[in-house]
């Protein structure tokens, strides 16, 4: 899932926090406005989105996500909202966005954009219309002249739009700068995604399906014993060669909730207790941090699950393993991790253990303050009027009653400016309604609009004793209103989130869905003759690409475009996942080709064995240095190269997979990974053997790996695994070389220049050389285009 705020704001790629997960998000977020929280507007009514305001009027409006256009309206001039002068915007945007964050996981929500600046107001800003879709250069179609009544909406039409696509500029309402923005789902989209998740259950559970993103998280139960190191560990404090810092024994008294997630190579974890009615006290003032943890895993996984180093692995990313089938034993699960028990104490708990809830962001955990609030319970009245005793209440507040200055407010007004002060004053009320997930009538659906409006007319209030006011007060409503426009059934209610928690809490999701693979792997990229067709690629290696990304922590933008844009010219965009030859002659210098071999095309798996197993298959290409048509050399002899030592060897374990795994060494470290075999079947670094180094396979004493069934690596389940295996453990600076890269499309020369030396960094660190170190930028430029 791709997804980025209505604002990308320049001041955000300015950040050098380098612990900032997020500083896109932190930016935008310091644009809400006071006077428009989610969920509750200033006089106590639902407000089911939230103001922002840019710093300037002149940052650009953008889609949050690719999608389709519901509804919209553009407006030619500004409007009167009742005070004489035109100071309103009536212009918007409705999006729909449906996209994956799982295998399965469909996701369909809405995006509103609401008071877009109309378009004479553009040229004041110096924003030329040019830069916006097609459709929204040209007013909509009403009366819309000075002093103005309010355009029509338009229906979408199934148009098309982008990510970052520019929507327009923020505009006012009653005079007030700012963008009016929601984000929601359908009743029906709501149930079937987050029926599968926790969401509104404070009793959870580890989940039996294996959806995961973001951050991982454990529920301990009280009474577990922690302790100063893992059992077997030795008198310099290693367990099998890893060492562990010495910490604190100790038991914990209540229930610990536990987070834990990576960034830039360290691991992060952060504790709470909980402290009783439903509140959750911080033991760690600052996250413990341990260091190159994660650019160490490979090194920690291989020496304490030797059995299954992948299993292993996923465990110390996971706390579980999520890949199928599992190859580690249960007995050899244990996973020792530091958390911290009691203010200032740490010690060794096993997470493994089944005692030990494990939970992720997917799973949308109450304890991250994740409340599912229904329309006519909690803190809103039927007449969707917020109850400052019920809010408390629902905030675990420790005064969860009404005080008595608040139980002897009579008067609305009162209310109102009781429960502002509540809100914008007591400190974790803001923080708290954002993980409010709210359902509530659209303010933009007329057919509620008698219900939500007509306490206006009570004793004391507005439109007291004043119904044409009242009246001319909802024609002026209805006039920004849309919902007949939408194609979505009146009447009904809606869950609405908050809009910047909701993105954030998305964008760790890095699970793409077909329609943005599709943009990465673009048509443009194959042959007009290209079999398979794109689409049958992108299909059959979406999937396994998704699960490979995900476990060797591919999930920020950048790591994904540097890995997909690498991968690009590895593996041809997918189209040689097997190394092919050519067809030619053999002289002194080497193997001269003149055409593709149509043999070595065929996919290994529908012949039934690794090309070369039979002797009629034998290809002198593999084992010679290779010329191609035009006589240029194209690479050397893999003979007697990453540990292949038997006359097949060169051909047998060619090139396969997703970076395009190569020797008879390189497949033992993969084969080795994955359990399928042990390390005490053959001798660790048979190459060097004096007998291998001259070239005399019959006098070698070390026993290379044996591996029957090297063809399994372009299994399309395990292709794409062993490219994330092989960038991220055989070529361990990749990614720390990756991390260096800032977390935004360069456009200035100097940093184009510095994302250049950067991209061939990892390219060296992938290849030991510069091979196409150009195409390799520039397809990861383009990545980053759509990804960042």
């Amino acid at each position: 899932m791709i997804i980025s705020p209505p604002f990308l704001p320049e001041a955000a790629l300015a950040s050098n926090d380098p612990d900032a997960i997020d500083p896109m998000m932190d930016a935008v977020d310091r644009f809400e406005l006071a006077h428009g929280i989610y969920p509750i507007a200033f006089d106590r009514r639902w407000h089911p989105g939230m103001h922002l305001a840019p710093r300037l009027q002149n940052e650009k409006v953008r889609a949050i996500a690719d999608g389709e256009v519901v509804a919209y309206r553009v407006c030619q001039h500004a409007f009167d909202s009742g005070g004489g002068v035109p100071d309103s915007n009536a212009g918007f945007v409705l999006l729909k966005h449906t996209t994956d964050t799982g295998e399965g996981r469909k996701l369909t929500f809405y995006s509103l954009y609401m008071h877009l600046l109309e378009l004479d107001g553009y040229n004041d800003h110096g924003f030329h219309t040019d830069v916006l879709p097609s459709f929204l250069r040209t007013a909509s179609p009403g009366p819309n002249m000075h002093p103005p009544a309010v355009a029509s909406a338009q229906a979408g039409g199934g148009r098309k739009i982008y990510r970052k696509d520019i929507l327009g500029l923020a505009g006012r309402c009653h005079g007030q700068l700012h963008l009016h923005f929601e984000i929601f789902m359908t009743k029906p989209d709501f149930d079937a995604y987050f029926g599968a998740t926790q969401l509104g259950h404070e009793q959870v559970v580890t989940p039996t399906a294996t959806d995961y993103w973001g951050s991982s998280y454990y529920v301990i139960p009280p009474q577990q014993q922690f302790l100063p190191l893992p059992p077997g560990t030795d008198a310099n404090k290693k367990l099998h060669g890893i060492p562990f810092e010495q910490l604190d024994a100790g038991q914990n008294t209540d229930t610990l909730y536990v987070e834990v997630w990576f960034h830039k190579g360290e691991k992060f974890t952060k504790v709470w207790r909980d402290a009783g009615g439903s509140r959750l006290e911080l033991l760690t003032e600052q996250p413990l941090r341990e260091p190159n943890y994660e650019y160490d895993l490979y090194k920690r996984a291989t020496a304490l699950y030797a059995t299954c180093p992948s299993d292993g692995y996923e465990l110390l990313r996971f706390g579980r393993i999520l890949g199928t089938p599992t190859t580690l034993p249960e007995a050899a699960r244990t996973n020792w991790a530091q958390v911290a028990f009691a203010t200032g104490r740490k010690g060794y708990i096993d997470v493994s253990n089944r005692a030990v809830l494990k939970l992720s962001d997917a799973d949308f955990p109450f304890f991250k303050g994740w409340k599912k609030i229904s329309e006519g319970s909690g803190p809103f009245d039927a007449d969707g009027l917020c109850d400052i005793d019920a809010l408390k209440q629902v905030l675990k507040d420790a005064k969860d009653h009404e005080t008595p200055q608040e139980a002897a407010l009579t008067e609305e007004y009162q209310k109102e400016d009781a429960l502002v002060r509540y809100v914008k004053a007591t400190d974790g009320v803001r923080e708290q309604l954002r993980g409010f997930v709210c359902e509530a009538p659209s303010e933009w659906d007329s057919t509620h609009n008698e219900d939500r409006y007509r306490k206006l007319k009570d004793t004391g209030e507005f439109y007291d004793g004043n119904a044409a006011g009242y009246t001319k007060f909802l024609n002026l409503l209805k006039s920004f209103q849309f919902w007949d426009h939408t194609g979505l059934p009146a009447g009904e209610k809606l869950w609405f989130f908050h809009p910047t928690a909701f993105i954030r809490h998305f964008r760790k999701c890095g699970w793409l869905s077909i329609a943005e693979f599709e943009r990465i792997y673009a048509d443009r990229n194959y042959s007009n003759t290209q079999i398979p067709r794109p689409a049958e690629l992108r299909s059959k290696y979406l999937i396994p690409l998704n699960f490979a990304l995900r476990k060797y922590g591919l999930t920020t933008p950048i790591r994904q475009a540097h890995f997909l844009g690498q991968g690009a010219v590895e593996s041809a965009w997918l189209t040689l996942m097997q190394e092919t030859s050519m067809l030619g002659y053999l002289d002194a210098s080497g193997f001269h080709g003149t055409v593709r071999n149509p043999v070595s095309l065929l996919l290994e798996a529908s012949i039934g064995h690794w090309y070369g197993q039979l002797p009629t298959e034998d290809d002198a290409w593999f084992r010679s240095t290779k010329f191609n048509s035009g006589g240029v050399r194209i690479a050397g002899s893999y003979d007697w190269k990453n540990g292949n030592c038997d006359r097949d060897d060169a051909q047998k374990f060619r090139g396969r997979g997703f970076k395009q795994l190569t020797g008879r060494s390189n497949y033992a470290d993969y084969w080795v990974f994955r359990g399928w075999i042990s390390t005490v079947t053959f001798s660790t670094s048979w190459w060097t053997d004096p007998a291998f180094i001259s070239h005399n396979r019959a006098a070698m004493t070390k026993r290379p790996a044996q591996i029957g069934d090297p063809q399994r690596v372009a299994l399309p389940e395990n292709c794409v695994d062993s490219g994330g295996f092989y960038l991220r453990f055989n070529r361990p600076r990749v990614a720390s070389e990756i991390d260096r890269d800032p977390p935004r499309v360069a456009v200035t020369p100097a940093e184009r220049q510095a994302e250049r030396l950067i991209s061939r960094a990892v390219t060296y660190a992938i290849n030991g050389g510069y091979l196409d170190d150009a195409g390799r930028l520039l397809f990861t430029r383009a990545a980053k285009e759509i990804l960042v």
